[in-house]
């Protein structure tokens, strides 16, 4: 390879791109424990938005009063089955958690911080949980804010040793490695 065409995920000053720092699976082999699993929430959430919509996908979402609830359903069903298989298979880790930490704020603010108040506040419906305050909104909002902290976990580490961006990453350093 000459010296014109840089490898892959670096720049032509030999140094890795902002997009290869990006990508580089820098967490702990552990870190393919929470991956897994934030992947396989993500996507069984997202298949769930699909097949049960007034439950789960625009019913819901037409309830507790997010805009454009017949768009927004279908929309995030999309977003966390994509970024969840993506996270599943451990391609472009940051990247694909990086929705779901949006993801997540989007359903704490419209789906627990009404329980916080004890009423719904803005467009927000306060229309499920039957106690109101801190410990209610700290119950309802367990999962919420794991699914939170561990996506945002995935956004600081990227992948680990197991993840696809490994693989690729030890492709581009052998690419990198030959000459022509």
């Amino acid at each position: 390879m000459s010296a014109a065409y840089p490898r892959a995920g670096s720049s032509a000053s030999g140094g890795p791109t902002a997009l290869g720092r990006l990508l580089a699976p820098t967490a702990p082999a552990a870190a393919a424990l929470v991956r897994g699993v934030v992947g396989l929430v993500f996507a069984s959430e997202g298949i769930q938005k699909f097949l049960y919509a007034e439950a789960q996908g625009a019913g819901r979402f037409a309830r507790i009063g997010i805009p454009a609830p017949e768009v927004m359903g279908p929309f995030i069903g999309a977003v966390e089955l994509v970024c969840g298989l993506l996270l599943l298979a451990g391609l472009g880790t940051r990247i694909a958690a990086a929705p779901l930490v949006a993801d997540m704020l989007v359903a704490l603010a419209s789906t627990k911080v009404p329980i916080l108040l004890g009423g719904g506040y803005w467009r927000f419906a306060h229309t499920f949980a039957p106690k109101a305050g801190v410990w209610a909104f700290l119950h309802e909002s367990r999962t919420d804010l794991a699914m939170l902290a561990c996506s945002a976990f995935l956004v600081l580490v990227g992948g680990d040793r197991w993840s696809l961006d490994a693989v690729l990453a030890g492709r581009s350093r052998r690419a990198g490695g030959r000459s022509s």
